[in-house]
């Protein structure tokens, strides 16, 4: 059996930190907002960080993800519009041209929509497993 380990749960720096706030650290990434306190805004633009977190003053420099999240999208998004396609396909036979109308757009807009919350939870993933 898998023992408890839940008791105490350490954040970045070093910092006290408990199970709900280390849940709440990915549920505040999923938001854009900051990890630790979960009300300062995460990104300055559409997916650029800011240096620091306004309300509790939070280095976001630290944090780094590079394409992490951008290749997790583009596999999420390449998945559900493939297999989307391919049971049209099978089921339907419609045109080429349909398909490009259909599922190039489908692609675009997935792969943006979920590029932000993607980045903000590798963001907070990674605040809360930092040593």
């Amino acid at each position: 059996m898998i023992p408890d380990t839940t008791d105490k749960i350490p954040a970045a720096g070093g910092e006290p930190s408990s199970p709900a706030v280390a849940v709440s650290a990915v549920r505040a990434g999923l938001k854009g907002r900051c990890p630790r306190c979960g009300e300062g805004r995460l990104f300055a633009g559409f997916l650029k960080v800011r240096p620091g977190c306004d309300t509790c003053g939070l280095d976001f420099s630290t944090i780094q993800t590079g394409d992490g999240p951008a290749s997790f999208i583009m596999q999420i998004a390449g998945f559900a519009v493939g297999f989307s396609a391919l049971v049209v396909e099978i089921k339907y036979h419609p045109p080429m041209w349909l398909h490009l109308v259909v599922w190039l757009p489908l692609v675009v807009v997935l792969s943006l929509a979920l590029m932000r919350p993607g980045r903000g939870l590798m963001i907070g993933l990674q605040y809360r497993n930092q040593t």
